[in-house]
């Protein structure tokens, strides 16, 4: 690609163990599987909690230890760990870091709570490094007792550890401009060292298939009209609204149909059953199976909680929502600069607040399924040249100018 030597480079996400039908997961192989066309890879988790088949780079773990007995079968790695066991594995990130620092050229770290610690043992060891950052965390729980006021502080605690390191790292990637902005305005990060580079999406995998193959597949009655959700049900995500709008309306027509996990699900499928409403929750599937589930439906969600960002905005790249569109479906997304650039409202998909008087209306206002339909091929054309390929090669033009010539 450039004619110098293919550079080392470990992609490290210390604040994920490898879950390989987690979104955040698959970002990481999916960006380390492309840019290893032209580098030698290494993709480093906290911890393996599910083996991947061989690909063309090497996947290891940082830790040894097991993840913390939570609860919650996810991929976050640092979910509930005790502060005397969380400086226990800052110590063992900073002897990796000197374990294999003759290894790697250059270091890429997946921003978590204490986001540069890792690219700071680096650095001190001698390796360029850069962050991979998605999120600039906001506290949204309410501080009750003591208990509430010990995670408080232990948020902001981490706040302040990971604006001190990421102010000293030559280069963050950011996902979207919105978060470029949230990270020089709340981490003082100058605005020349960030690098806005969106994920992409795997077209071979997910592509427009026959509906009503994918519905006999799964069980699906060909009939009503399918709402499909797919990722977590955590603070970032609420499907509360749309059960709500569902029980509401009594639509006996629609179907909500929900592929994932996450601490909220139990929570979620209450208020399923209490609203009685026509909802099949499906769990955790495989990554090769989504699209067969995206195919099923007729439209599908991105229901954001906007209170969990920053100013009311979504400042991930949202993957869910270029995935859905791949696949020919048009997606629901709320009012967010980041999301209004995916969805044109009334073309390709809509777009609204997440609250259950949006979602009444909008539900009362559905278009007919050929209707949707037709708005899922606009949907696959507007994400065509969304790929892979693209981040990587930014991703690797990244490195090449941290390494040393």
């Amino acid at each position: 690609m450039t004619g110098r030597k293919r550079l080392a480079i470990c992609y490290a996400a210390p604040g994920l163990n490898l879950l390989s039908s987690a979104g955040p997961t698959r970002n990481v192989l999916s960006v380390a599987e492309a840019l290893s066309e032209w580098a030698d890879v290494t993709v480093a988790f906290r911890t393996i909690l599910e083996p991947i088949e061989p690909r063309r780079f090497q996947v290891i773990a940082m830790d040894a230890a097991p993840p913390s007995s939570n609860g919650h079968y996810d991929d976050n790695g640092t979910r509930g760990i005790q502060p005397l066991r969380h400086v226990a594995y800052c110590r063992r990130l900073s002897q990796f870091a000197r374990e294999r620092a003759s290894a790697f050229d250059v270091v890429l770290e997946k921003g978590w709570r204490l986001s540069g610690l890792l690219a700071a043992a680096f650095r001190r060891a001698g390796v360029s490094s850069a962050l991979v950052e998605n999120d600039v965390r906001l506290w949204t729980e309410p501080v009750n007792g003591v208990v509430g006021l010990s995670k408080y502080m232990l948020h902001r605690t981490a706040e302040h550890l990971a604006r001190s390191s990421c102010r000293e790292v030559p280069v963050v990637i950011a996902e979207t401009e919105e978060l470029k902005a949230s990270l020089v305005a709340r981490r003082g990060i100058p605005p020349e060292r960030i690098r806005v580079i969106g994920l992409g999406v795997d077209h071979a995998l997910f592509r427009p298939m026959d509906q009503a193959a994918a519905r006999q597949l799964l069980g699906i009655r060909p009939d009503p009209l399918v709402l499909l959700y797919v990722g977590a049900m955590d603070e970032y995500h609420d499907l509360e609204p749309v059960i709500d709008a569902l029980g509401d309306l009594g639509r006996s027509s629609v179907e909500l149909h929900v592929v994932g996990g996450g601490e909220y699900r139990e929570r979620c499928e209450a208020r399923a059953a209490q609203a009685r409403v026509a909802c099949r929750f499906h769990g955790r599937v495989s990554h090769a199976m989504v699209p067969q589930y995206i195919a099923a439906a007729d439209l599908c969600l991105a229901p954001y909680r906007t209170s969990a960002f920053h100013q009311g905005q979504v400042t991930f790249s949202t993957l869910k929502i270029p995935e859905y569109m791949a696949c020919g479906r048009p997606a629901v997304g709320v009012p967010s600069p980041a999301i209004r650039r995916l969805i044109q409202d009334g073309v390709n998909g809509f777009v609204f607040p997440n609250d259950v008087s949006s979602w009444v209306s909008s539900l009362r206002a559905l278009p007919s399924r050929e209707r949707l339909s037709e708005m899922g091929a606009r949907a696959s054309q507007a994400v065509s040249s969304i790929g892979w390929d693209n981040t990587a090669r930014r991703y690797l033009e990244v490195c090449e100018q941290l390494v040393p010539r």
